[in-house]
Formats: C-alpha cells, sequence, structure tokens
C-alpha cells in the first residue's frame, strides 16, 4: 500500500512538473469594472481557444474561467489586478488575447 501511494505521488510531481502554464499580469481598466457586458465578451473571446483551461487570480479570490457567473462572482473592479493563466494549446497568445480584453476600457453602459 504504502509502495502504491509512493508511486502515485510520484507520477503527481512529474505531471505538475512537466505542466507549462502561461501566464500574466493585468489591470482592470474598464471604469463600471467586470459587469455582464465585459464578462461576456471576455467568455466568447477565450472560446475560441477550446483547447486551453483559463483560470483568473485576484485579491478577491481566483476562479476558473467557465461562465460568467464564476467571472462576475471575482467582482472585479476598475483597478483590480489580476492574473490570467492557461494551459494548453495556443495558451500563450489565449492570454494575451484575454490580456488585451482586461485592459480594454470598454465603452458599455452599467
Amino acid at each position: 500500500m504504502l509502495a502504491y501511494l509512493i508511486d502515485f505521488v510520484s507520477v503527481i510531481r512529474l505531471r505538475s512538473s512537466e505542466s507549462k502554464m502561461y501566464k500574466k499580469t493585468a489591470f482592470v481598466k474598464n471604469k463600471a469594472g467586470i459587469h455582464c457586458r465585459p464578462s461576456s465578451t471576455i467568455l466568447l473571446e477565450a472560446q475560441k481557444f477550446p483547447d486551453c483551461h483559463f483560470k483568473i487570480y485576484s485579491d478577491k479570490g481566483s476562479s476558473e474561467l467557465g461562465s460568467m457567473l464564476s467571472l462576475l462572482a471575482l467582482g472585479l473592479s476598475c483597478g483590480d489586478k489580476i492574473e490570467i493563466s492557461a494551459e494548453g494549446k495556443n495558451e500563450a497568445e489565449a492570454v494575451e488575447r484575454l490580456y488585451e480584453l482586461f485592459e480594454f476600457e470598454f465603452d458599455f453602459p452599467t
């Protein structure tokens, strides 16, 4: 049993060391924060990268970028610092695109 557990832990460490995740820090520039319309735009763009797994980190918490509610639940306001990460095919391109959207000042009304 102990040998099995040691092998299992070794596999987890091996997989995590092989994992290459692209990360980038951004600041929310939209004056009204990330409300429904910007979050919808961000999620539509993320869906263009179906092979990527996204995660957003902020001082307010972290969330996988899987739904509008998960993004809205972070309560991101103008000036909030976030870290965008992605793992998968074209992860660098995907993070760069989402970075541009978080750094963009939308003219959507609240």
